[in-house]
């Protein structure tokens, strides 16, 4: 999984937020999250993806998109959807899912010692 924040182009795009609870099963999870993220990289509208698991088990996994319809042709895809069903049996304790429309991003970044914005600064709204 990348260190750095993804990058998705200027808004709108959608983000798809996947927020997680993991049961004590491991088996195979680490292998198909990383086929999902490869899979999902090759599909048409996919912009990237942020995500992170807190200490205490809660994980948060933010995907960007071009549209609704890539988002859709996502959900549809065959070997997502197999993976999905294994999260329900296997891996997942709970788990929600939101998908919003992104009007508006902004980024700062410290790069060797400067500081810059990119996007409209969030402290003029």
């Amino acid at each position: 999984m990348p260190t750095t924040p993804a990058t998705p182009p200027e808004p709108p795009y959608h983000a798809v937020i996947f927020t997680s609870l993991r049961t004590d099963v491991e088996d195979g999870y680490a292998e198909a999250a990383e086929r999902m993220l490869a899979l999902a990289a090759e599909q048409p509208g996919f912009l990237g993806v942020d995500s992170a698991r807190t200490p205490g088990g809660l994980g948060i996994t933010v995907s960007y998109w071009r549209d609704e319809e890539s988002i859709a042709a996502w959900r549809a895809h065959a070997a997502h959807a197999e993976t999905r069903g294994l999260g329900r049996r296997e891996w997942y304790r709970e788990f929600q899912v939101h998908v919003a429309r992104v009007e508006r991003a902004y980024r700062f970044a410290r790069e060797h010692g400067a500081a810059r914005f990119g996007g409209r600064d969030p402290d003029v709204s």
